[in-house]
Formats: C-alpha cells, sequence, structure tokens
C-alpha cells in the first residue's frame, strides 16, 4: 500500500481500483439513508396516490434497487458486486413534509456495499423528484449517509444517531 495509505492511489499518486484479490469474501451489509423535503401539500398527494406519473414508492423503489445493482458503472474505482439483498423503505413525515428513505444492501464478497446503499438512497430520492417536480419543484434532497455496515476486515460501523 502507498505510504500515503489512500488505498485507491498508487505510490505515484495514480488512481486505481484497490486489488482485493487476496481477501476472503465476507458476509456484509450496508445501510444508508437520505431524506427529501417537500411541501406537505406534496406528500399528500404521494400518499394519497395522486401523482399523475403513478405509484411514487414503486418506482422509487424500483429505481433504487437498479441503481444498488449499477454502482460500479457510476462510480469509478468501485469493485462491480455480486448483491444478494436490496430493500428500499420509505418513511414519510406528514408533519415536516419529508420523506425518510433507507436502503439496506446485503452482499458476500472481498469488499463492502456502502456506496451500493447510498447510491440506492440517491436514485430513490431524484426519482421522487422527477415524479413529483410538476407539483412542486422546491422539494430538497439531503443527508445521504452511511448509517451502518458490518463485515470484513475494518469491521462494524454504526453511526451515532442511528
Amino acid at each position: 500500500m502507498p505510504e500515503n495509505n489512500l488505498t485507491h492511489l498508487d505510490e505515484k499518486g495514480n488512481a486505481r481500483m484497490v486489488d482485493v484479490t487476496a481477501k476472503p469474501p465476507t458476509d456484509r451489509e450496508a445501510v444508508a439513508c437520505g431524506t427529501v423535503r417537500m411541501l406537505p401539500h406534496t406528500l399528500n398527494l404521494i400518499e394519497g396516490g395522486q401523482i399523475p406519473k403513478g405509484d411514487v414508492y414503486s418506482v422509487a423503489r424500483v429505481a433504487g434497487i437498479m441503481a444498488a445493482k449499477k454502482t460500479s458503472d457510476m462510480i469509478p474505482l468501485c469493485h462491480p458486486l455480486e448483491i444478494t439483498g436490496i430493500d428500499v423503505t420509505f418513511h414519510p413525515n406528514l408533519d415536516k413534509g419529508e420523506i425518510n428513505i433507507e436502503a439496506r444492501v446485503r452482499t458476500w464478497a472481498r469488499t463492502g456495499v456502502e456506496m451500493e446503499a447510498m447510491t440506492a438512497v440517491g436514485a430513490a430520492a431524484l426519482t421522487i423528484y422527477d415524479m413529483c417536480k410538476a407539483a412542486d419543484r422546491s422539494m430538497t434532497i439531503t443527508d445521504i449517509r452511511l448509517m451502518a455496515k458490518r463485515g470484513g476486515k475494518s469491521g462494524d460501523f454504526i453511526r451515532d444517531t442511528y
């Protein structure tokens, strides 16, 4: 590994994909979250099934799943992985006009699925925006973050505010 301990850089400082060949596969899971903020009226339209483009949660869920599966095509130096499970869930807060999104991604691999979980949240959030922008262009996508991960050499991580 280079002296600077940045694993995505070689000894000359050039970007590279980390070689994980020698690492043993382990059971891994990552959970990411994010929020879409909107006018309460917009969230009421979503909850009432009144968005003209269709069922917002179903389409956003599929977008998140598809994005997680394609993460290595979008994020440079990210390893392509065999994903064994993806769950994308939505937790609306009508009082705040927010939808909290959670993505849980699982694999048996030599590297983790943190990027896949965060990519799933981002794609689901963007899909919500796309489907609802005619009703509310002021929506904000915010706070996409890793909440927890398990497996691998570095061990488990759980965000304090989980």
